[in-house]
């Protein structure tokens, strides 16, 4: 590792005022805001800023500095496998062909996947501000840093590189450190997709890989897998030094919070009103005795899903 020290990084999102407002940057941080121009909703984003966002505190959303992304593509165009880059749009390198996609089912989505680093993360990106780091699966990034490649399968216009998981466009040993924050659980094949990451990253190089336990169903657009502990770890077995931790949003009261909230909102109103009355130790009581109430009765196909103990599925093998 390099000495620590804070990496170079430009916000993309600014408070908008009356004093930096520029039309593109605000339709660009508000979609809706942009949905409601091109309908002829609104005259524009700034009969819109003028008449609400001010008051709402509205963002504009800035581009990624020129100079950094010319010189970051110009970086990664060195560590491409031959015939790997496919062309260039939106100011990154797009590595996916129709048959990748149709291979690991990457389809177009409107979901917006956008997350901050934690201070794990941001740690492991300042250790090493003279190298590269690759965020597979980076989602929309609110900070652009020099030495982070962000890797998507969506032309977010904070991405540098659209490519598979699980076909990395990369040479062998090339990134310092690897990130994948969230991600494998959205992946069709996460054991192919953790091999890719070993694979480009340096003999020596570190790992951050966090992936959901026990999180209700949610994806963009697919969810695939959870993992347990042990899953994890059989995942990037090849890693030395390996190391399991729980914290922050990570711990068993985020999971709790977000599978009752998900419950709630499934059910029907007066049947939800109930639910958020019942303590604890009703809810504590033998699933047998509340399998035909209400409350699990009329909870939603969508929650029912999403929240589910099993899935049991059954099929039958094709005759040839």
């Amino acid at each position: 590792m390099t000495a620590m020290g804070k990496p170079e990084g430009a916000a993309l999102l600014a408070r908008a005022s009356d004093g930096n407002f520029e039309e593109q940057a605000y339709l660009r941080a508000n979609p809706d805001v942009a949905v409601a121009v091109r309908a002829g909703h609104c005259d524009s984003g700034r009969a819109h800023y003028d008449a609400f966002g001010r008051d709402e505190q509205r963002w504009l959303r800035l581009p990624v500095p020129t100079g950094w992304r010319r010189e970051k593509l110009a970086r990664l165009r060195l560590l491409m496998r031959p015939q790997a880059v496919l062309g260039q749009r939106q100011d990154c390198l797009d590595c996916l062909d129709d048959s990748l996609r149709t291979q690991f089912d990457l389809v177009a989505t409107d979901n917006v996947s956008a997350h901050d680093y934690d201070e794990r993360a941001l740690a492991l990106i300042a250790a090493y501000r003279d190298g590269l780091v690759l965020d597979c699966g980076a989602g929309l990034r609110n900070v652009y840093y020099r030495n982070v490649v962000n890797c998507e399968i969506v032309a977010y216009d904070s991405t540098d590189v659209l490519a598979a998981a699980e076909r990395l466009p990369f040479v062998d040993g090339c990134f310092d450190a690897v990130l994948s924050l969230n991600v494998l659980e959205h992946v069709k094949d996460p054991f192919q997709a953790a091999r890719e990451l070993l694979r480009v990253l340096k003999p020596g190089g570190r790992l951050m890989c966090v992936a959901p336990f026990l999180q209700p169903l949610h994806g963009y657009p697919h969810h695939y897998y959870n993992m347990t502990r042990q899953g994890l770890e059989n995942l990037f077995a090849a890693l030395d030094e390996r190391q399991v931790e729980i914290y922050g949003a990570m711990r068993p009261i985020w999971a709790l919070q977000w599978f009752l909230s998900a419950y709630h909102a499934g059910l029907p109103e007066e049947q939800a009103a109930r639910f958020a009355g019942m303590t604890v130790a009703e809810l504590m009581a033998p699933p047998q005795s509340l399998q035909l109430d209400p409350i699990a009765a009329t909870l939603d196909a969508a929650a029912c899903t999403a929240l589910a103990s099993a899935h049991a599925l059954f099929g039958r093998k094709p005759m040839t």
